[in-house]
């Protein structure tokens, strides 16, 4: 398989569709097994290992969260969060059919809601994605928020 510009562009918001729709099952099997997510700390953060980030989580670390979010004994998901995720046109910044990978870079805002309380967030979701199996697998999804070296409350879901 060799994807398409629409095809990648189509990939990233189902990848937000599923998140809102609260499918996290299949939005973890997105995710290659050796995927991470990345939300940096610091503006224009490079360097992911030895700075401090504001999520860093391998596959792993990821299906505990979505264990934790689905789990009937979460008593901070009673009721549970609910959010939605506002993109713009995916842009597609590099295919490399021969490396097999696949850069694409989304402006977007959150919102995530429980009880009375709303968060809001701002801004971009880069996405390194590999053709694994036939299908389109999310090797590294950096999302960088506008105010990142901000204090923020517990981000429950997934931006």
């Amino acid at each position: 398989m060799k994807p398409t510009e629409k095809q990648l562009a189509d990939f990233i918001v189902q990848e937000a569709r599923l998140i809102d729709e609260r499918r996290f099952p299949e939005w973890l099997d997105l995710f290659s097994d050796d995927g991470v997510y990345w939300m940096p700390l610091e503006w224009n953060q490079e360097e992911e290992h030895l700075t401090t980030s504001l999520l860093y989580e391998d596959k792993l670390l990821l299906r505990t969260r979505v264990q934790r979010l689905e789990g009937e004994r979460t008593f901070s998901q009673k009721p549970k969060s609910r959010c939605q995720h506002l993109l713009q046109v995916p842009q597609i910044d590099s295919i490399d059919h021969g490396g097999n990978e696949y850069r694409t870079y989304t402006p977007f805002h959150y919102a995530e809601t429980r009880f009375d309380e709303q968060v809001i967030l701002a801004g971009w979701a880069r996405h390194t994605l590999s053709v694994i199996g036939g299908a389109l697998k999310i090797r590294k999804k950096r999302v960088d928020i506008v105010n990142c070296d901000a204090p923020h409350r517990n981000i429950q879901l997934f931006v």
